[in-house]
Parts: C-alpha cells; sequence; structure tokens
C-alpha cells in the first residue's frame, strides 16, 4: 500500500509498529490461553484435559485393532467418528467462544498453540513416550481388554514403571496416520482457522510423522538408521586421530574441553566371504578418575550395526589394578552383517570394576568403521567423553527401540546408548 513510496523514517516507525503489534497479539493470544486454560472448573489445566484424550485415544486404538469383522467402509466410519471424538471432544465449546469474541487473527494464534500442544502430545504421550516415563505404555497396556477401557490418571501414576511396555501396531500407526488427517480438517474448519500451507510445514506434524514412519522399521533397520546419521555421538565427532602406526603418536585432537582420558585401538580389516574386523586395544591413557578404594579399570568393546543378532557384538578387557595409563594389549574379533561398513560402528567403554554393585562409566568413544573401512590397518586414537550425544533422529530411534522390552539386541543398543559418566566419579 505504498510503503515503498514512503521516506526512511516514516518506513520505520510503521515497522516498529508492526513489531509492536505483533507483540501485543502474541501477549493478548497468551492471556486468552491462559484463560482456555483454566476455563473449566473440572480441569485444572488444559494439558491435563489434553492428556485425557490421549488416554482414550490409547483406548479407541487398542479397541479398533480388536475390531476385525467389520466390512472396511463400516470400520473407516467408526474410526473417524472415535479419533475425533478422542481428539476434539474438549475443544467446541470453547473454540465457539474464542470465535465469536476474539478477531480472527487473535483466534488463528491461540489455534497456532492448540495445534502445537495437540501434535505434541500426541507423540510423546501415545508414540513415542519418554524412556523414563513409560505413560504412554501404561496406556497401551491398560487398554489392552475391553473390560479394562476406563483409567484413571491416579491408577496409572501408581502404575508407572510396572508391568511390560507395550509398542504400537503396524495397525495401530495407519490408525494414527489416518486420524491425523482428521485433526488437520478440524484445525483448517474450511477455510476459517488455520491454513492449509502452515499446518503441513509445522515442525510437529513433520516430527509426528517421522516417528510414525520409523515405528514400523525393524530393530535392524532403526540401528541402522541410528549408524547412519549420527556421526558426532562424542566431543561432537572430534579429536578422533586415524596414524598407520603406534609408533606414530598423532598430537592431541582439537575441540576436546575436558579430555577424561584417550582410549588406543588397532583396527584391522579383513574382507573375505565374511567381512571381519579385529580389534586390539592397546591402551587407555590418562584417565581423570578420583575414588576412594581401588581403581580396576577394564574396557567394553561393542559392535553396533544390523544384522548382529546371532553374532558376538561385545567384548570386554581384563581389568587392570590402580592404573590411570593402563595397558592391556588385548585382540577380539567380531564378524559384519551383510551390511556395508558405513552401517556399522563400535563403541568403547572405560569403566571401573566394582564387586557387588554395577560398574562405573569412566568414558566412552565411538569409532564409525566407515572412516578405517578403507584401511587393511591402523591405529584410532580416540578420546573419551563422559557420555554419547544424539540429534533429534537418534533421539526418536532410542525411544522407538526403548519400548521392545523383548528384543534382546534394542535393549542391548539403548543400554550402551544411555549409560553416562557419574557426577561423583568412583567415590
Amino acid at each position: 500500500m505504498g510503503a515503498k513510496q514512503l521516506d526512511t523514517e516514516a518506513a520505520d516507525i510503521l515497522n516498529e509498529l508492526q513489531v509492536k503489534l505483533s507483540t501485543y497479539l502474541d501477549n493478548f493470544s497468551t492471556h486468552c490461553r491462559s484463560f482456555f486454560v483454566h476455563f473449566s472448573s473440572s480441569s485444572p489445566s488444559f494439558q491435563a484435559r489434553i492428556n485425557g484424550c490421549m488416554r482414550q485415544m490409547a483406548e479407541i486404538l487398542t479397541f479398533l485393532c480388536q475390531v476385525t469383522f467389520m466390512l472396511p467402509a463400516r470400520f473407516q466410519i467408526l474410526k473417524n467418528r472415535h479419533l475425533r471424538r478422542s481428539k476434539f471432544g474438549v475443544f467446541p465449546s470453547f473454540l465457539s467462544i474464542f470465535a465469536d469474541i476474539c478477531e480472527k487473527t487473535v483466534l488463528k494464534r491461540i489455534l497456532k498453540d492448540l495445534w502445537k500442544i495437540v501434535l505434541s502430545s500426541l507423540e510423546k504421550t501415545i508414540v513415542l513416550p519418554q524412556s523414563n516415563d513409560s505413560l504412554g505404555a501404561q496406556l497401551l497396556t491398560a487398554a489392552k481388554g475391553l473390560s479394562n477401557l476406563k483409567v484413571t490418571q491416579t491408577s496409572l501414576q501408581m502404575n508407572i514403571g510396572g508391568g511390560e511396555a507395550k509398542t504400537l501396531t503396524p495397525k495401530q500407526c495407519i490408525i494414527m496416520d489416518a486420524g491425523l488427517e482428521s485433526i488437520k480438517q478440524y484445525f483448517h474448519a474450511g477455510g476459517n482457522g488455520l491454513k492449509k500451507a502452515f499446518v503441513e510445514k509445522s515442525p510437529e506434524l513433520a516430527s509426528l510423522r517421522y516417528a510414525l514412519s520409523l515405528y514400523s522399521q525393524s530393530t535392524d533397520a532403526l540401528i541402522k538408521t541410528f549408524v547412519t546419521t549420527q556421526h558426532s555421538q562424542v566431543h561432537d565427532g572430534m579429536g578422533i586421530r586415524i596414524t598407520g602406526s603406534e609408533k606414530i603418536r598423532p598430537d592431541r585432537g582439537s575441540g576436546i574441553e575436558k579430555p577424561i582420558g584417550e582410549a588406543v585401538l588397532q583396527i584391522d580389516t579383513m574382507v573375505a566371504k565374511e567381512r571381519k574386523v579385529n580389534v586390539r586395544v592397546i591402551a587407555v591413557n590418562d584417565m581423570k578418575w578420583q575414588t576412594s578404594g581401588m581403581f580396576r579399570p577394564f574396557v567394553e568393546l561393542c559392535l553396533i550395526g544390523p544384522f548382529l543378532a546371532d553374532k558376538k557384538r561385545k567384548f570386554t578387557t581384563k581389568s587392570k589394578n590402580n592404573s590411570w595409563s593402563a595397558k592391556f594389549n588385548e585382540a577380539f574379533q567380531f564378524v559384519l552383517g551383510k551390511e556395508s561398513p558405513d552401517c556399522y560402528e563400535l563403541q568403547v567403554t572405560v569403566k571401573d570394576y566394582c564387586f557387588g554393585r554395577a560398574d562405573r562409566v569412566v568414558g566412552v568413544a565411538v569409532v564409525q568403521l566407515r572412516d578405517v573401512a578403507d584401511r587393511k590397518s591402523c591405529m584410532c586414537w580416540c578420546p573419551l567423553g563422559p557420555r554419547v550425544h544424539t540429534d533429534e533422529t537418534g533421539m526418536t530411534v532410542m525411544r522407538i527401540l526403548s519400548q521392545r522390552p523383548a528384543d534382546e539386541v534394542a535393549k542391548e543398543f539403548v543400554r550402551l546408548k544411555s549409560e553416562i559418566r557419574p557426577a561423583e566419579e568412583g567415590r
């Protein structure tokens, strides 16, 4: 509207006013949402109401998967009706009030907040409950029988941590994916709500869809995804040096702020009918570890990758007594699966052996076989870090695998990637 014809001072003033208006609208929509949150006297928090809908949805998911005798058309109608009721039963009365009293701009900002809450709740409660919070698993466990469909929040809180965790079945994933179309249509409201472009491009929808796409994959496929995407697990992937001989000791790697030790490995790769990797643990040097008792370090060496269920995946060295620069010189042989070396990694975990209680982690390092596959023999100098770090993809894979308690490979993988150096070290 003629903005290009304005002088610089007037344009700056208008831009400043526009920013202030946008800020006021954000604040006003936040206040409206706060009113929305506390509007219902039956629930102290709107998030609690949404959590209640999530529990109802878990029950309906189980019910729909048990209804196998219906014709497809009738099943589709029943599915859409039940899922809409579980997701949106709490909204219409509130939204109709705000639609009457709010400007469209404010209403859309409230809808955007609700969209984010609902999608995040679906992912965190139903699809991928946090590994340290088994609420979603408890929902599906508690809803497995038609006679026990109604479970109160109190009873769920009492039972969290007990029982066997359940995962979504492929059929439930399909239902969830189809249910997303209903929720998108609801928030679009025939053009009166959120724009389709905003809904389709929202990170919450992308995250939920990606989680559902991973959910039905096998453990091997998920581990392959993890290894091929997580290249910065320890010290942001920095610090590892590769040389041709133990006699060639490289300078300390850059990017290591607080070194806690360094593992020295000799890795030999052999290409034959079976691809094998020989790993010799030479030493672990300059370990930073305080303890009031005897320090007995040893090395746990694990091969991580797909199609290793029937193969030896873990070796441990003997422990050394009170040695902060321990020499091991022990060799182990791993047999790779049928995938390329790019899909495999070696995780080195240095631990303090403790009789009568769990061994404590001194530090971890990860060697990607893709970095050494082209060398027949090499030395790897691996700085230890306190734990493994992952991005969103890695965390999603871990959350999915943590819900497979009957899968030994999945359990072992989650344990390896979750171990952490204690803050109190060995004391």
